[in-house]
């Protein structure tokens, strides 16, 4: 994951964002999905291309 790689926290992160611990948990848990401004301000404030953010979807069959 991002944050870990880069030593940083969801706290942290949170802190930047102006959001909640909660919602960023939810971000970096899959369970909610960041607006793609904020996705963009993830990005910037990690200082890493967008796309390291994505996680990609296995292809459904048929």
């Amino acid at each position: 994951m991002v944050l870990e790689r880069k030593g940083m926290t969801q706290t942290w992160l949170a802190e930047r964002l102006s959001k909640s611990y909660n919602m960023v948990n939810a971000y970096v848990q899959n369970r909610r999905q960041p607006s793609l401004e904020d996705l963009y301000r993830i990005a910037e404030i990690l200082d890493v291309e967008i796309t390291e953010l994505l996680v990609k979807r296995k292809k459904l069959n048929g």
